[in-house]
């Protein structure tokens, strides 16, 4: 049991902080702070409408939290995936391992991705993807 501390008390918190964002409606004005980014470039950064993304998903209503942030979507699921794969290996499976290994270029293509999301996202063309 106490292998699965770390993985169980980063669930706890991370539960705990959806269970606050879902109790705590972002869409309504007062409750966060604004995005500083935002506030001072009026474009929106990466992270822009994901407090109301992570709400919709704590919510289940997945279609809500695509429209508000898709890459944060992206991220809760494999933030999920990473940490049920944590707890899998801290539970004693050691010949469990994953189907695709993680390489150095797997991090630039997703900066890349990112980087292209947050261009997008703040021309004409990328309206649907404005929180």
């Amino acid at each position: 049991m106490p292998r699965l501390a770390a993985p169980l008390g980063s669930l706890a918190a991370v539960g705990a902080a959806f269970v606050y964002v879902a109790a705590v409606d972002p869409n309504q004005p007062g409750h966060y702070p604004a995005c500083p980014f935002l506030a001072v470039t009026g474009l929106y950064c990466p992270a822009c409408g994901g407090l109301r993304s992570a709400h919709a998903v704590a919510h289940g209503d997945v279609v809500t939290a695509l429209g508000a942030n898709a890459a944060a979507v992206l991220l809760f699921a494999v933030l999920a995936l990473g940490w049920l794969y944590w707890t899998i290996r801290a539970a004693g499976a050691r010949s469990f391992a994953l189907p695709v290994r993680p390489r150095v270029w797997h991090a630039w293509a997703a900066g890349v991705l990112l980087a292209a999301f947050t261009v997008v996202r703040n021309t004409p063309l990328g309206t649907a993807l404005t929180p």
